[in-house]
């Protein structure tokens, strides 16, 4: 059976990914936006601002790099990992977002990672009902 952890970026802790990694359990997390990420995606992002500009209809570009946070006195990434980005311009203004994964790029694009994997999390969570509601 394989096991894929999603989470918001209130997950993405190197305790938690490190945990995954050793036990055979994947995972893709929400990455909380930082000026370092923007700058890593700024060929993408004025991509998507051009694109915005020709259509007037929302752009997206995807791509993906390895990235290894700063130890801090929080904490921080023991090793480098996989984060896929979507630079995206919509309605006059950027539309960072980020996903850390340890799934592999053969497996699942940046693209389909973040719209078919990582997206669906929000549809799941919009699905639970809460009881004192009935």
């Amino acid at each position: 059976m394989k096991i894929i952890l999603r989470g918001d970026s209130g997950f993405c802790r190197n305790e938690l990914m490190s945990w995954c990694e050793k036990n055979g359990v994947d995972f893709v997390f929400g990455l909380a936006r930082n000026k370092k990420l923007r700058k890593i995606i700024g060929a993408e992002m004025h991509e998507a601002t051009e694109l915005w500009n020709q259509t007037g209809n929302p752009a997206r570009v995807f791509s993906e790099f390895e990235y290894k946070t700063k130890k801090t006195k929080k904490g921080g990434w023991d090793r480098e990992r996989r984060v896929a980005a979507k630079a995206e311009h919509i309605d006059g203004k950027e539309n960072p977002r980020f996903v850390v994964t340890s799934l592999k790029s053969e497996e699942w694009k940046a693209q389909t990672l973040y719209e078919e994997l990582y997206c669906a999390r929000g549809d799941m969570e919009n699905r639970i009902i809460d009881s004192r509601i009935i």
